[in-house]
């Protein structure tokens, strides 16, 4: 499946991955810049903020409290923000297109 990532000047980097990983994974096993991941993927750090459009939005499921008090951390938040690492990758998911913000923190 392909995931888009639209880093902060626009640049566009595409990338193939499985389905059943995390968004937060897809960008640091393919090494796209503005994704730093530092814990791991256990929702303690938001250096994985990014932001999903309403299309995509509508087949998540919703953040969780934990994510909701991480996103509460980061300097760029929006209505769309998420933590990537909180987002499983799933079929239904293919093409999905992630905006970063210009920092992460």
């Amino acid at each position: 499946m392909k995931v888009v990532f639209i880093l902060s000047d626009g640049t566009r980097q595409t990338v193939e991955v499985e389905p059943g990983g995390t968004l937060m994974e897809a960008a640091l096993l393919n090494m796209v810049p503005g994704v730093e991941g530092m814990c791991g993927g256990v929702c303690s750090c938001a250096t994985c903020h990014c932001y999903v459009s309403a299309p995509w939005q509508q087949t998540l499921e919703g953040p969780r409290s934990g994510e909701l008090e991480m996103l509460d951390a980061v300097t760029y938040r929006r209505a769309d923000s998420r933590l990537g690492c909180q987002v499983t990758l799933t079929s239904s998911l293919d093409g999905i297109e992630v905006m970063l913000p210009p920092s992460q923190g």
